[in-house]
């Protein structure tokens, strides 16, 4: 709107009017009113979760997720991971990890089935957060979007936000450390090396030592 105040200016001028003046005040003491709520709501928020300060603090490292979405996330899964046997044990319990489907012989698209919508709702934020940055999350999120859409995107890499939040809350003295943007770059030769061993040594039924090759 900054580009707009001379608009703005013109469309005002002589238009508004005592009453104008006590209607936009009742607005502002509105705002003011809520503005109060709000605080005195965030400050009960972190007197609740005072006692898990550290795990707020580990998940807040996690690109796109912030204090807000740490607090969201631990009052939806808790703190204590043992109730899960595994990351994957959590990402299926959120309904994160997409279930094939068939009839009648044919394959149809998967889907995640309903979850928990404010863990939905919370990684629905945080992943288009972590597509602003240079992360492997945002990275992630950019590639399968490109392949897959925006909706899957954001499944796939909130399913990857909610395995990082397992490890870092199962393991008290962990710390959020990215991987990188470049990542899927870096890990793509290596992939494919070991899938030409693995198919080498099917095709000959032995097994594929590599040798650095002579200078």
């Amino acid at each position: 709107m900054r580009g707009k105040k001379s608009v703005l200016q013109e469309a005002l001028t002589g238009q508004f009017r005592d009453h104008h003046g006590w209607l936009l005040r009742m607005m502002l003491d509105r705002v003011d009113a809520l503005t109060a709520q709000i605080d005195a709501l965030t400050g009960r928020i972190d007197e609740v979760l005072a006692p898990f300060a550290h795990q707020v603090a580990q998940l807040d490292e996690i690109p796109g997720v912030g204090k807000t979405g740490a607090q969201e996330l631990i009052a939806e899964i808790g703190v204590d991971m043992t109730r899960f046997p595994t990351s994957g044990h959590l990402v299926s319990w959120a309904r994160f990890a997409p279930r094939a489907r068939q009839s009648a012989g044919k394959a149809e698209p998967g889907t995640t089935g309903k979850g928990s919508p404010w863990i939905a709702g919370m990684l629905g934020e945080a992943v288009p957060g972590a597509g602003r940055t240079k992360t492997f999350l945002g990275s992630r999120y950019h590639r399968l979007a490109r392949k897959r859409g925006k909706q899957r995107a954001i499944v796939a890499t909130g399913r990857s936000i909610l395995v990082i939040a397992y490890q870092l809350l199962s393991d008290p003295g962990a710390q959020f450390a990215d991987l990188g943007p470049d990542w899927h770059d870096r890990i793509a030769p290596l992939r494919r090396k070991r899938q030409l061993i693995a198919e080498l040594e099917r095709l000959s039924g032995k097994k594929v030592t590599l040798q650095e090759a002579a200078a």
